[in-house]
């Protein structure tokens, strides 16, 4: 077994459970909002300002965290975002006022994107370390960490209260972001790397393949947002079965996630992104054609078969573009992919006041041709045909 072989597995372990503490922290923003409207007294439009804080807060820290890459690594990029990353949550429970929650949120969604950007690079290092992907579990790991941050940050702040609820998973986060970081795998740039100018990429691959990942998480996003309202509103579903609609669709994307690396492997990325848009596109197609909940929550689910090894691949080819820093073409992808995520749900909710969502679901499942038609273009995620 070859040295780098070794440190690889080392360094799969403290990035898949970085993968998991992010998720973790992302999922307990998800029961804290609603906390912080009690809290600070205030309604849907002014929470709704808070969320988009959180995502500026991401786009405006993606791009230096994606130059500190290229710099000087994946790994010490990483390191000292998930150290920075474990902080914010408790500053937002521990912010006095309106003002201050909203800065502390912008930290918090930049904390966050930036170790989003510094942990998907780090991943790519893996990859190319062990020659195997990688990508696809670290996300299901990561789906896994939202999973419990969401459910389990309910509980605590209900039994514990929102102070205890922020010491406690910061602690834990901390404690685990502490164990890990010294195993990470080391990833220095080469020379010429880091003789590379950092400006936004000329290639326009980055850019395309961006595309790829903005047009996979729309839908993820509109799932998410939009489901248990179409159940409800539009096939009649009862509130409890109203949840299942993104609870269907996010279990399945877990499970393929861990299962999406040995199909990347046997298939390769091209016809793994081609197959799994497909499944995408029928599943979305199902669900916004369905006659009842049963069968709309059946084609979210597969819906979410699809869409969950579409961004990880996107995100493998992106760090693998020949002639480019990682770091760069990463950094692009990334904010493309992520901001149809929290941009696309308000878009939605207007397009939704004027054509119903069973429309908009059809729709998605057009949208999503465009990766397929782009599939051929993530060829480079298949790094270990050229090493």
């Amino acid at each position: 077994m070859s040295r780098a072989y070794a440190a690889g597995g080392a360094g799969r372990l403290a990035v898949s459970g970085l993968f998991f503490c992010n998720g973790v922290l992302v999922g307990s923003w998800a029961p804290k909002l609603p906390v912080l409207m009690q809290r600070l007294g205030i309604g849907e439009a002014v929470a709704g300002l808070l969320v988009l804080a959180l995502g500026l807060g991401s786009l405006v820290v993606m791009p230096l965290v994606g130059a500190m890459v290229a710099r000087r690594g994946s790994d010490a990029a990483l390191r000292l975002m998930a150290v920075l990353a474990c902080l914010p949550l408790l500053l937002v429970t521990l912010a006095p006022g309106l003002w201050t929650v909203a800065v502390a949120v912008f930290l918090f969604g930049g904390m966050l994107g930036g170790m989003d950007v510094a942990m998907n690079a780090n991943a790519v290092a893996v990859e190319r370390a062990r020659r195997r992907a990688i990508m696809s579990s670290c996300h299901g790991f990561w789906s896994l960490g939202a999973m419990a941050g969401a459910g389990l940050g309910g509980m605590l702040m209900a039994g514990l209260g929102e102070t205890r609820h922020g010491l406690m998973v910061t602690l834990l986060v901390g404690l685990a972001v502490a164990w890990l970081l010294p195993r990470l795998l080391h990833d220095r740039p080469s020379a010429a790397e880091r003789g590379q100018k950092l400006r936004l990429p000329r290639s326009p691959m980055p850019y395309v393949i961006g595309t790829v990942a903005l047009c996979c998480m729309i839908p993820e996003g509109a799932v998410l947002d939009w489901a248990a309202v179409y159940l409800k509103r539009e096939l009649g579903a009862s509130l409890s079965l109203a949840g299942w609609g993104f609870a269907a669709c996010s279990g399945t994307m877990a499970v393929m996630r861990f299962l999406g690396d040995g199909l990347r492997r046997r298939l390769g990325a091209v016809r793994t992104l081609r197959l799994s848009a497909m499944a995408a596109i029928a599943g979305l197609g199902l669900a916004g054609m369905a006659g009842s909940a049963g069968w709309a929550i059946a084609g979210f689910g597969l819906a979410g078969l699809g869409i969950a090894n579409m961004v990880p691949i996107a995100f493998s080819a992106a760090g693998n573009l020949p002639g480019m820093a990682r770091g760069v073409g990463l950094s692009v992808v990334t904010m493309m992919g992520y901001s149809g995520m929290l941009f696309a749900p308000g878009s939605i909710g207007f397009l939704a006041e004027h054509v119903s969502l069973a429309s908009i679901y059809a729709g998605l499942a057009v949208l999503l041709l465009v990766p397929l038609s782009l599939s051929h273009l993530v060829a480079a995620a298949d790094f270990e045909a050229r090493e």
